[in-house]
């Protein structure tokens, strides 16, 4: 399944400690570093949101939130993310939202493959599947969306 991200910003509102700006290079340039890797990259803002970036708003409002996080109308944006740590490019907040027939959401699976729901029966049900599914990640992410597809449920 292709993860579709929905700029909702939650995944960056506590990254402020963990994507440092160790200095400014450019009027949009910086030289930073992921410390949760000890990696340092450079990031420009993308050229596109440029303008959002420079409104310091927000991240004065949000000081844990990562620095390059920025509201854009009802979104959140990263505004490096061309530039953005693999950490970054490669988080899957939620891979799929589980609904009952109605459309009523009952659930969501994140990028770890774990459930997050109050429901239960599809506890029940993602217990009774969890020894059945793939080992690998990539094999059981359209596995788990196929089976509880044939117990009724609707993936999105």
């Amino acid at each position: 399944m292709v993860f579709n991200c929905g700029q909702c910003g939650s995944c960056c509102m506590y990254l402020g400690d963990y994507i440092v700006i160790e200095r400014q290079t450019g009027v949009f340039s910086f030289d930073c570093e992921c410390v949760s890797t000890g990696t340092a990259f450079t990031a420009e803002v993308d050229n596109d949101k440029q303008q959002i970036f420079s409104d310091f708003s927000f991240p004065t409002a949000h000081p844990s939130a990562c620095r390059f996080l920025r509201p854009d109308g009802d979104l959140l944006r990263c505004t490096i993310h061309r530039d953005s740590p693999a950490q970054c490019k490669f988080y899957r907040c939620v891979v799929m939202r589980i609904s009952d027939t109605s459309g009523t959401c009952l659930g969501q699976v994140t990028g770890t493959l774990a459930l997050y729901t109050d429901d239960k029966n599809l506890r029940k049900v993602w217990e009774e599947m969890e020894h059945l599914r793939p080992k690998s990640d990539n094999d059981a992410e359209p596995w788990i969306a196929t089976y509880l597809k044939e117990k009724g449920y609707r993936i999105a």
